[in-house]
């Protein structure tokens, strides 16, 4: 990447973090209604994501390849609801004439509960990007072809017409990633900021940390006391949301909780996600097993123990699908 230079946006004096007062000001604020609509659509968004990234989907993966994983996939879950049926006789009891469909979501759900993480964090990523661009304050405001930044926004001084772009990577906390990654992170993401072709004007990295308090700071190096980054800041929820969306942290959360509330019948799970050829393969195989009536329910609970009791093996067509 070359020498990094100290970057020549106006600066605070006592700590070199950015003089945000020097930029333009919020001078319109996002309806409430609208910061919803804006809610609604990043928690969908970041299920669908999420969906695909528990399946490890590229975006560019074949028909072919999705297909194949779908399958494979299918197995794993299917693997997982005989592995993790807690109480053979209570489990098969409580599923006894459910549909096989609604297993299936409920499986995946609990299967990948440890990706809520990466769910929340995508969901705030969206929300800030959609917000800064409906809050009228930025020039542009974009996530295309971008690799280390979740999104970038580009800004206007209050007394120049010069710009400052500000690339963005959100995670929900500051120890989302550890000590030894920070090192690794904050050039990589300055490194896209430095070689963006259609960057006009200075930059700034942002490190956005969606739901920690707190203001602002430039990470150290323990060792020898020394920025990784001159041009690398972390911004906490205090600072990163009213700067963004001209809306207070507490403020965002609940609109958020105002959203999960009012739609309550609609569930913003992940597992409302699990594509439709998964569910099939996953019922292929309970039916394969004689676990299922016509209308595809489980219809009897000593076949579901005898299951839960032995050791299953996958049948040689299926093979095909590893």
């Amino acid at each position: 990447m070359g020498k990094t230079t100290m970057q020549r946006y106006p600066r605070l004096p006592d700590s070199d973090l950015l003089d945000d007062d020097a930029l333009v000001p919020h001078k319109y604020k996002i309806p409430v209604d609208k910061f919803k609509e804006i809610i609604i659509s990043a928690i969908e968004t970041a299920g669908r994501k999420s969906s695909r990234a528990i399946l490890n989907l590229p975006d560019d993966a074949s028909e072919e390849e999705v297909q194949k994983t779908y399958q494979k996939e299918g197995w794993e879950l299917f693997k997982y609801f005989i592995k993790y049926c807690g109480d053979p006789a209570s489990t098969a009891h409580q599923y006894l004439q459910r549909k096989c469909v609604d297993v299936a979501k409920e499986q995946f759900r609990n299967r990948t509960l440890q990706k809520e993480r990466m769910n929340s964090a995508w969901r705030y990523q969206f929300i800030a990007k959609d917000a800064a661009t409906a809050s009228k304050r930025f020039e542009s405001v974009s996530d295309i072809g971008l690799a280390e930044a979740d999104f970038n926004a580009v800004i206007r001084y209050k007394h120049s017409k010069s710009k400052l772009a500000i690339y963005v990577s959100v995670k929900n906390r500051s120890n989302t990633m550890g000590g030894q990654d920070w090192p690794k992170a904050i050039p990589a993401l300055e490194k896209e900021a430095k070689l963006d072709k259609n960057r006009d004007g200075d930059y700034i990295c942002v490190f956005g940390i969606s739901m920690e308090r707190g203001q602002r700071s430039i990470r150290h190096s323990q060792k020898t006391g020394n920025a990784y980054s001159i041009n690398t800041e972390l911004w906490f929820s205090d600072f990163f949301w009213p700067f963004f969306s001209n809306y207070s942290y507490e403020e965002v959360t609940k609109f958020v909780l105002e959203v999960l509330l009012a739609n309550q019948e609609q569930n913003f799970a992940v597992s409302e996600d699990v594509p439709q050829e998964l569910v099939e393969s996953f019922q292929e195989y309970c039916r394969e097993a004689n676990l299922l009536d016509k209308h595809g329910r489980f219809n009897d609970a000593y076949k579901l123990v005898e299951l839960f009791c032995r050791k299953v093996k996958r049948r040689a067509r299926n093979q095909r699908a590893k």
